[in-house]
Formats: C-alpha cells, structure tokens, sequence
C-alpha cells in the first residue's frame, strides 16, 4: 500500500450549471483510480456534490461512477475522509454505511506522519458575510435540516440544485473571484489569528474558495506554517500530495503520472 496523503475539493458534482459535469466525474474516477496504489489516506475537503441531501431510503440520483470508486478505496483499505461543505451538508449515515468514509462534520486537527494538519471546507471560518452566517445557520439546524426531509424527494432535490446552480451562474462565468491578497483574504486572516493560540500546527488545508494558494505564514522564530487552498474540481483539477516529508500542490492531466 501507498504512503502517499492526497487531499481535494470542491468537485460540486451534479451541478445544473456545469455543461461537462458526466466528463468532470469520468475525469474524477480516472484521478482516483490513478492513485489507489499509492494512497495511504485521501481527503475530501467538501463541496464534492453540488447538493446532496439523504432520507431514510433514499438518496440523490447519479454519482455512481464516483461512489462505487470510494467503495473500492475504502474495501482496499484507504481511508477516505470525507468532509461535509456548504453544499453537501445533508448526510446522515450512508456515505458510512454504503461507502466507507469517514465523514467530518466539522474542521479537524489531525496528526499525519508526524505533522500537525488543520483540515477544513473552509466555509463560515472568518467570512464577514453576515447573510452568509445566517444561510449557514439555517442550512445546520436540525430543525430546519428535518423540515427540509419531510418534502417529497423531488420536490427537494430540485430545490437543492436549482438554488445551488443559481448560486453558481450569479458569478462571473460560474467561477471564484481571483486571489484577493493576504489582507482581504478571509481564510488568511482566519489562519493568522487562529495560530497565534495554536503554534504547533504545521500545515493548514482548505477547500471552498476554488482559488489555488500555497502561502507560507511565520508561526514562531525560525519556523513557519503553509497554508494551501485546493482549487476546484470543476475547471482546475488541483489536488495536494503529502508523502511524509514534502508536500506538493498538483495540477491533474490525463496521460501524465504524478507523485
């Protein structure tokens, strides 16, 4: 078995307002499948659907090619991580149950090969928006999480993904604002002020922005933290690889072998 850690985000598979979301799966699959021999643990960092929401039997249509692909990683013995993003928040057991993952409900800091990582989808961590703080709380109340389950399937699904797909289209060309500098950055300014009460972390990893990023923060003298955001799986194809001792931040192309 590998020793290699992979770490992705940000798939939004299913989504209305991708035309090449079939090709993006298949893409996807063949990533995952490239890597099996070689992977130790995988980290899905969120947002991997688009919208996912699961009712006592039933669960969202299509993602088969994804899903049967997770359920032969973790039957190989890989643990899989998957944490839940402001988009697939709605999971109650299967992707354990069916699949195998390990699912996250909320950031981690965890112990890889003798590092400390701090893992998040990276949603609600320092953002000001305050109508995205009430979305969040609304979107994570059981309440509203139960009330949301007592509509018929359909009903809920098409809600999901027609207000996630308008999300989407109210950006420019569906895509993230660029890389908006270390001061404006709200999951910068996060990292900085939650290192100065937590030295001893050595890489931070988040999702969500769809922007890639490797930025390299003091944390005390003589020593400094990384913090990375992963890109997306919708136009970038980025991912980042931890083999123990180094950690790189990777571009996917078919045909090509990565570490």
């Amino acid at each position: 078995m590998g020793r290699n850690v992979y770490f992705l985000s940000d798939a939004h598979l299913g989504s209305l307002a991708i035309e090449h979301r079939r090709t993006q799966e298949r893409r996807l699959v063949r990533f995952l499948d490239s890597i099996k021999d070689k992977a130790a643990a995988i980290y899905l960092l969120g947002d991997m659907f688009d919208f996912w929401d699961e009712y006592r039997y039933v669960v969202p249509k299509g993602f088969t090619r994804f899903l049967g692909k997770l359920s032969e990683l973790t039957d190989m013995g890989i643990e899989v991580h998957f944490f839940t993003g402001n988009h697939d928040i709605w999971t109650y057991g299967y992707l354990e149950e069916e699949c195998g993952l390990i699912v996250h409900h909320k950031p981690i800091t965890t112990e890889i090969y003798d590092k400390v990582f701090y893992l998040a989808h990276g949603d609600g961590l320092g953002d000001p928006s305050r109508s995205f703080k009430v979305l969040r709380a609304l979107f994570h109340s059981r309440i509203c999480q139960k009330m949301l389950n007592f509509v018929h399937p359909w009903w809920g699904m098409k809600l999901g993904l027609n207000w996630a797909k308008h999300s989407r289209l109210k950006r420019a060309d569906g895509k993230e604002a660029p890389y908006q500098g270390e001061d404006k950055e709200y999951l910068v300014r996060y990292t900085k002020e939650y290192m100065n009460t937590h030295p001893n972390i050595d890489y931070y990893i988040y999702g969500h922005r769809h922007i890639e990023l490797d930025l390299s923060l003091p944390r005390t003298e003589g020593h400094t933290a990384r913090m990375l955001i992963l890109g997306d799986w919708i136009w970038q194809f980025t991912y980042a690889v931890f083999d123990g001792e180094h950690m790189f931040l990777e571009e996917y192309v078919e045909g090509e072998s990565k570490p």
